[in-house]
Order: structure tokens, then C-alpha cells, then sequence
């Protein structure tokens, strides 16, 4: 009996560890790109009016703030941040929100918002900044394409995102911080656009964020976590969420190596708990083919039409599990 809380102790350490490892051995040798200084954003109006003038008036604050942006890095000695700036400001390009600090925020529409019937908004996970932004560009312009003329893309970087490698990917401290903003947007978008069906697509960390927003959603119509590690959630029921919550996850994706669990530790918890692809999750689960980590969106894949299928409101092919 006096072994037990040995063996709980040695048994909790071991997890932890194995948490760790799963999370970063596939992505070790990620770094955090180094602060580059930006100024402070001004202050935009409430995002309330989807009126194509007031968006366009939107869109060239956030062109402004890009450019100062670009001004600062440039001054700093960072051409590739600058020539990247330089490229978010072109005129073609339409941004929500911009903040060049500390990462970056963004909010990059694809797709005319003012007319959108569907409305997706890409969550993104760990390592997504403005550094390597180009990822959750390529998949917001991919889903935009399938889904055709009627519909948005939003690719919402409205957070600090952990770093793969590092401790704070292992708990929920960034998507607890960030999950009032992304909840505040949706709010916004649906406030513009009543009439639209919205999705929110939580891509791995992404999904973390979006069970943490999920009580404070509101007019969402589906929630669609993939490639999660988990919640923080024991179930469909724990997110208080009227939102159809869906699961998919790839073959080949290296998530489904992490253990499933849960360890309360003194003054933080690490992992995420129970899977969102188990039944006992209750989530519905659609059909992602054999694709990585970051092939859900890939042009021509079944977990890119499947997606587009749920932001349409439409059933996902192959043989997912309904709740």
C-alpha cells in the first residue's frame, strides 16, 4: 500500500514526458521568429456593418496599418518581414484586423463578405505568424476555391500562438487568452451577416482555441475541429455549444500518436484529454483520406471537400459517425 503514491507519481511523470515527446518530436528544430518591432494599431469600430463602403473603408485602415508596419520592420533592418508586409498591403488583398506585434494578428477575408451565404473562419494552430503566414494563406485561398462565389474564407490569426516546442503548446493558457476574442469576432461577423451560415475550421492548437470560445459563440453553425490533440473538454456536452461539433483527423497524421490525457500538476494542467475522434467524445466525425498534419486543405483531397461540404451545410462523403 505505502508504493502507491510512489508508483501515481512515477506514473504521472512518464505521461507528462510522453506528451511532450509525441507533441515536439515531430516538429523539433521549430523556432520562434525574433521580435520585430510594429506600432500600436489604432482602434477600429466594432466589426457590426458588412455594407460593402464600410468594409472598404475597413479594409484600407488595415492597409495603413500594414504599411506602417512595413515602414517599422524595414527601419529595423528586417527586409524579409518588410517584403512580406509589402505583399499583405498589395490592393488586391483584404485584412480585418492588423497588429504587426508580437507574432501578428490578422484577419485576411477571401471571398466578398458583404454578399457571403457561407462564411468559413480558419482557426490556425501552433507556429502560425506572420513569418509563416503563407500556410494558412494557401489553405484559406484553397477552401475559398471549392467553395465557390457565394462564399467567404476568413484566415483568422487573432492570437499568440505557442510555439510547437515549448511548454505553453502542452496547455490551454493561450487559447484561455484567446478564446473571448475569437469569440467576439464570430459574434461580429454574425451580427453583419445574420443570414449567413458560419463555421468555424480549428486546425490542431486552432481547436484548443475554439472549445474555449465555444460557450460564448453565438449563431455559429458548426464547429469542426481537425488534426485536434484534444480539448480540454471531456465531451460534446462540456463545450455548451449549440453549434454542430464535428471531428475529422488524416492517416497519416502524426496527433493521433499523442496520448489522450489530462494531468493536473501543481499550478498547471498538461494535455488536452479525451479524444475528439472517440465516440465517447460524441462528436461527428467525417472522412479526412491519408493526409498529414498539414494536408487537410490541400487542393484535391477528400478532407478538403469534406470540409467545404460541412461549410455548406451539406453532409461529408465516406463513412463518418454521427453523434
Amino acid at each position: 500500500m505505502p508504493a502507491r503514491p510512489r508508483n501515481s507519481r512515477l506514473r504521472r511523470t512518464l505521461l507528462a514526458a510522453l506528451v511532450a515527446t509525441s507533441v515536439a518530436a515531430p516538429v523539433s528544430g521549430a523556432a520562434r521568429p525574433a521580435a520585430v518591432p510594429a506600432p500600436v494599431p489604432a482602434e477600429l469600430a466594432p466589426l457590426w456593418n458588412a455594407a460593402p463602403g464600410t468594409l472598404d473603408a475597413r479594409y484600407a485602415a488595415t492597409r495603413d496599418e500594414i504599411r506602417a508596419a512595413e515602414r517599422m520592420a524595414a527601419g529595423h533592418g528586417d527586409r524579409r518581414r518588410a517584403a512580406a508586409l509589402r505583399d499583405m498591403a498589395a490592393p488586391h488583398r483584404r485584412f480585418l484586423l492588423f497588429d504587426g506585434r508580437d507574432g501578428g494578428r490578422t484577419a485576411e477575408v477571401f471571398g466578398d463578405l458583404a454578399q457571403a451565404e457561407r462564411i468559413a473562419v480558419l482557426v490556425p494552430g501552433a507556429d502560425t505568424n506572420l513569418d509563416r503566414y503563407w500556410r494558412l494563406r494557401n489553405d484559406s485561398a484553397a477552401l475559398r476555391r471549392k467553395l465557390g462565389p457565394k462564399a467567404a474564407v476568413v484566415a483568422w490569426l487573432g492570437y499568440e500562438t505557442p510555439a510547437t516546442v515549448s511548454p505553453a503548446a502542452l496547455t490551454t493558457r493561450r487559447a484561455d487568452a484567446a478564446a473571448p476574442g475569437l469569440a467576439r469576432f464570430a459574434d461580429g461577423l454574425h451580427t453583419a451577416r445574420p443570414a449567413a451560415r458560419i463555421s468555424l475550421l480549428c486546425h490542431s492548437y486552432g481547436s484548443v482555441v475554439c472549445a474555449r470560445a465555444a460557450p460564448g459563440l453565438r449563431g455559429v453553425a458548426a464547429l469542426v475541429l481537425y488534426a485536434s490533440p484534444g480539448t480540454g473538454a471531456g465531451d460534446v456536452r462540456a463545450l455548451h455549444t449549440r453549434a454542430t461539433v464535428w471531428a475529422g483527423r488524416g492517416a497519416d497524421d502524426w496527433v493521433a500518436r499523442i496520448p489522450h490525457t489530462r494531468l493536473s500538476l501543481p499550478f498547471v494542467s498538461i494535455g488536452f484529454g479525451r479524444d475528439p475522434m472517440s465516440k465517447e467524445f460524441g462528436a461527428r466525425t467525417f472522412e479526412a483520406g491519408t493526409g498529414g498534419h498539414s494536408d487537410y486543405l490541400k487542393p484535391g483531397s477528400l478532407s478538403l471537400r469534406n470540409l467545404a461540404r460541412i461549410v455548406s451545410g451539406t453532409a461529408p462523403s465516406g463513412r463518418g459517425r454521427h453523434a
